[in-house]
């Protein structure tokens, strides 16, 4: 893409805004001069790069974009390959649950509503035997995704009873055994996932105590040999402010977008992120951006240390492929 030639041109555009610091056309990416308050459609002032919010808008057609369906469950729509994604711009009015939706895809990869579609008999026979506790084993002519839709809801509910939170990329490598034998399924799952984090903590717990001992020991020798200066001191705070924003531009890099970040105090950073429609919370080196806590696990023992913000990312896509995703950090 050559992008001179939208350097000196001006125009206004209604685009979809879904959060962040960026906005995605057909063509490009652009960088907000400010940022909408909440996500909707708006119209934006476009010049080069740079994009500013005029105000709110009507949504445009969305014929241009490929067409995704599914059932819904929550805000998310279940898809082929049991799939579980955002809808972002649901109805104001909640649909009935495990819905039949087409939504499309954005540009930037996301899923926007697009209109409910036509229920079979199959969607009320599945919501009975959801309200009766039952499983789909004796349901015949069940759709695929509608089958995956029930087993996140059965999943969800369970993880609510037990007070096990879990992402759909968590529940995913379990959805044909829920549908096929129901909660006691679901609770097994889920017990087998929290003890899997349990372990992966302890570990996490004691790699972090002898990484602890090794930094004092160092500073206790820096301290012995360098005495710091005001500038030093001042090059420190910079650094800190600059952090986040460069924290901000390997996750936009990765195809991750950044939610939120705090300085620790101690040199690290707090980051929490959306990637794969997934929430992450991770603690990185505020001068490297190298992980210190990835918040899933990476392992036994964790190898956390192996890892940057940038490639972050990639490891927690090729966890969820191929269906090992455990996040540790859910608040």
């Amino acid at each position: 893409m050559d992008y001179r030639k939208f350097l000196g041109k001006e125009e206004e555009r209604v685009l979809p805004y879904l959060g962040g610091a960026f906005l995605h056309a057909a063509e490009r990416r652009l960088r907000l001069s400010t940022e909408p308050a909440a996500p909707g459609w708006y119209t934006f002032r476009i010049k080069g790069r740079d994009a500013t919010p005029v105000g709110p808008a009507e949504p445009e057609a969305l014929d241009q974009c490929p067409a995704v369906r599914g059932h819904l469950v929550g805000e998310r729509l279940v898809r082929d390959g049991a799939m579980a994604e955002r809808v972002h711009f649901l109805p104001a009015e909640e649909p009935p649950r495990l819905s039949p939706v087409k939504a499309r895809r954005w540009h930037s990869g996301e899923l926007l509503f697009e209109s409910l579609e036509f229920e079979s008999e199959a969607e009320e026979s599945v919501r009975r035997a959801l309200e009766d506790d039952m499983n789909l084993a004796q349901v015949k002519a069940v759709p695929a995704t509608l089958r995956a839709a029930f087993a996140y809801s059965v999943m969800e509910a369970a993880a609510r009873r037990l007070g096990i939170p879990a992402a759909a990329a968590e529940l995913r490598p379990h959805v044909a055994q829920v549908a096929e034998f129901g909660r006691p399924e679901a609770e097994r799952a889920l017990r087998a996932l929290a003890a899997e984090r349990a372990l992966a903590q302890r570990e996490m717990m004691e790699l972090n105590r002898r990484r602890q001992v090794v930094e004092m020991a160092q500073r206790a020798v820096e301290a012995q040999q360098l005495a710091v200066p005001e500038a030093r001191q001042g090059r420190g705070r910079v650094r800190q402010e600059d952090a986040i924003a460069r924290a901000e531009l390997a996750l936009e890099a990765a195809g991750a977008r950044m939610r939120t970040a705090r300085a620790l105090g101690d040199g690290n950073l707090e980051v929490i992120f959306t990637f794969k429609d997934e929430r992450f919370i991770s603690v990185v080196n505020m001068r490297t951006l190298q992980v210190i806590d990835s918040g899933i696990c990476l392992g036994h023992p964790p190898r956390d240390d192996l890892v940057t913000l940038e490639s972050l990312p990639s490891v927690i896509k090729e966890a969820i492929d191929t269906d090992r995703l455990v996040i540790l950090r859910h608040a």
